[in-house]
């Protein structure tokens, strides 16, 4: 990684602008910036800032002399909606990170993070997954326009970084669950649509619930507020253009998952597996040794993770309330 350049830390006193903070990781990184006391957060909904409108960018970044940036802010959704919308979510992902960037570079920033996703990298990468593996391979085509528009942003930080001195890095985080998570029924991820279908299935009293696939792929979950820890441990001690895979270094089958999901949510039905559905990639499985070096390490396993995020569904009525609306979409990350 090199040797620590470090031009500035956090203070109570700096001025911090949490991009997407209603969302499953903006709200985790709030919450664990108020635990440590820094309470001067810039924070702005869809409504009140559209990132994709370059001028009301400029004009925010302007007016509020912002310190440091955490760039959550996104447009996201599960593998189907990704695919279906390709260009709907290349075109935004690309003017969020663009407009956000370029106008904290412009008015001063002292430091920027910004969130990208593992699904940057190729689809046939070595596992677990290095950094260096990005632009090795061809991409997953379900989610080629997301991933590209990630690519991007990660670029910009690190170009700017070289070209400019400005301190602007990235993470690359694995799967992510925990409060605030999207449990549209469509439009979700793995854990989130999961849950949501054992809930409802228990709700009412179904005798079994089908998983695709055979639930022999491996995958890697890392809960929120254990990545929210990491994000401040990469704010506050990292400060070289390069960026850092962020996850728990281990993963689980979907069966596994599945079986986990069941007891948390108390199903006592049968769970099936259809093979006949594709199983997607065998294993995906992100290299940690960087981001553990800085002394970060997760803290919640999978079972104690799954068991705070349905509490928190079940207080926040999310299986019932209307989700995915569009400043959803984008204040996830």
């Amino acid at each position: 990684m090199g040797s620590l350049k470090v031009f500035t830390k956090l203070t109570h006193d700096s001025r911090i602008f949490v991009a997407g903070h209603r969302g499953l990781v903006g709200s985790a990184i709030v919450r664990r910036l108020q635990s440590y006391g820094f309470n001067n957060l810039v924070l702005r909904t869809h409504a009140e800032l559209d990132l994709i409108d370059q001028a009301a960018v400029k004009e925010f970044f302007r007016t509020e002399k912002i310190d440091f940036v955490f760039v959550c802010a996104a447009k996201v959704g599960g593998i189907l909606h990704n695919s279906k919308h390709q260009a709907d979510f290349i075109y935004e992902n690309l003017m969020i990170s663009a407009n956000v960037i370029q106008a904290a570079a412009e008015f001063g920033v002292k430091k920027l993070l910004y969130l990208g996703s593992s699904c940057i990298y190729p689809k046939f990468s070595p596992q677990p997954i290095p950094e260096e593996a990005l632009l090795s391979g061809p991409l997953e085509p379900t989610n080629e326009g997301y991933a590209i528009a990630k690519i991007a942003g990660l670029k910009l930080c690190e170009k700017f970084y070289k070209q400019y001195g400005k301190c602007f890095t990235s993470v690359m985080p694995t799967n992510m669950y925990g409060p605030n998570d999207n449990f549209h029924p469509d439009h979700s991820h793995v854990i989130p649509g999961m849950m949501r279908r054992f809930h409802e299935a228990t709700r009412n009293g179904a005798p079994s619930v089908t998983v695709w696939g055979t639930g022999s792929p491996r995958r890697e979950f890392l809960y929120s507020d254990d990545f929210a820890e990491a994000a401040l441990t990469v704010m506050e001690h990292y400060d070289q253009p390069e960026f850092l895979n962020v996850g728990t270094g281990e993963d689980v089958t979907i069966k596994e998952l599945a079986y986990t999901m069941a007891k948390v949510v108390g199903f006592r039905g049968e769970v099936i597996f259809d093979s006949t559905k594709p199983d997607g990639t065998p294993r995906k499985v992100l290299d940690v040794a960087k981001i553990k070096s800085l002394g970060w390490a997760p803290q919640i396993s999978l079972e104690e993770g799954l068991k705070l995020a349905y509490e928190w569904a079940l207080q926040a009525d999310a299986f019932t309330l209307p989700t995915g609306s569009r400043d959803q979409a984008h204040t996830n990350a």
